[in-house]
């Protein structure tokens, strides 16, 4: 593929995807995650697409809409509430049943 600016676009996408599925694999195994340079990455990546000519930057639109569902897929998992864990052993003995 030859190196054009939309072409290093479309790639920033593609690794950026490639960056968020990591970190929702690493979400749902309940690992912390640290976001600290997404958004340095994010921002690159707006600056690059203005940067472009209307026509490339129309022509990317699809790509970048396709990271947003993703970005705010990840966000709603971040955001849901945690489930609490299961006690690791009960405290005594079950009552039983009419007693």
């Amino acid at each position: 593929m030859e190196r054009t600016p939309q072409n290093a676009v479309l790639g920033a996408v593609d690794e950026l995807h490639g960056v968020l599925s990591l970190a929702d694999a690493l979400l749902m195994a309940g690992r912390e995650l640290d976001l600290a340079g997404l958004e340095g990455e994010v921002a690159a990546l707006c600056a690059a697409v203005a940067a472009l000519p209307a026509d490339q930057a129309r022509a990317a639109r699809p790509a970048l809409a396709g990271l947003l569902a993703v970005v705010e897929g990840l966000r709603g998992r971040l955001l849901r509430p945690l489930p609490r864990p299961l006690p690791r052993a009960l405290p005594g003995p079950l009552p039983r049943p009419g007693a």
